[in-house]
């Protein structure tokens, strides 16, 4: 996801030089070539896009004991997967929530041709700005995996989640866990938390590689309150593991999420209120 100024900032770039005719630099009074922006960074394909197939599978679970079977007196529903990157997770949801209608939606165009083969249906939107491009009140449910954490404005993200979503609509959100247990354990010893990001460039202070674009974290009671503070009701909270964690350690990973606030991945189920 973008905010809206680096949105306007990306187009306005592009539209002048397309009225010039010309690239930046060409002369002296071209602007000056555009630094690379926070857009950018979610543009490059190389950036890993979900936390693995286990919360994939535990979040759409989640949702379809939620909407129950499709059949008579009980029409298929309209799932958003919001955020849906590359589509590999909403795939995944769409086959366990077999006859509801999953649409994918991102505002990268790279993502969306990657997705399309995987859904049925891809659209392009942003939580800012103009918003999603769906009615009021027209959605059933929205699957919001692995995206708050990267939002500069996660307040209006969720007023635009909660204006498409009709009352008592399902909210499925996703999200690292800044409280599981081995960043319990990292602080203590001085060392930053897994999933937290001070650059993004390249991992400093913490184990780990790969740089996604975390700008903010959340533990089990900072995400239920937020949620609850956003116009939801919170029905369940539950945990999931992360591919992530060293094999040694994953039987652990997967014991931890009996006790959510202890997970890897805290997956929330609300509704709107």
């Amino acid at each position: 996801m973008t905010t809206s100024a680096e949105a306007a900032a990306t187009d306005a770039a592009a539209t002048g030089s397309e009225a010039t005719g010309k690239s930046p630099g060409t002369d002296a009074t071209s602007p000056a070539p555009r630094t690379p922006e926070l857009r950018d960074f979610y543009e490059n394909p190389t950036v890993p896009v979900a936390s693995g197939e286990a919360r994939t599978l535990r979040q759409a679970r989640m949702l379809a004991d939620a909407l129950g079977p499709v059949g008579p007196g009980r029409p298929a529903a309209t799932v958003l997967d919001v955020g849906c990157g590359d589509g590999s997770a909403g795939a995944i949801a769409a086959r366990v929530l077999r006859g509801h209608r999953v649409v994918g939606i991102d505002w990268s165009q790279d993502a969306l041709r990657r997705a399309a083969p995987r859904l049925s249906q891809v659209v392009r939107g942003e939580l800012t700005g103009s918003g999603l491009p769906f009615a009021s009140d027209s959605a059933d449910a929205v699957l919001f995996s692995e995206v708050v954490e990267h939002l500069v404005d996660p307040d209006s993200a969720l007023d635009e989640l909660r204006r498409v979503l009709r009352p008592g609509g399902h909210l499925m959100l996703s999200t690292p866990n800044l409280g599981a247990w081995y960043n319990r354990a990292l602080l203590l010893a001085g060392v930053q938390p897994v999933f937290s990001e001070v650059s993004l460039r390249r991992i400093h202070g913490r184990p780990g590689s790969e740089v996604v674009g975390h700008l903010r974290l959340y533990t089990a009671r900072a995400l239920r309150e937020f949620v609850a503070a956003s116009g939801f009701e919170v029905v369940k909270l539950a945990g999931a593991p992360f591919h992530g964690v060293p094999r040694p350690l994953r039987p652990l990973d997967r014991l931890a999420c009996g006790a959510p606030s202890l997970a890897s991945i805290l997956l929330v189920h609300a509704r709107k209120v």
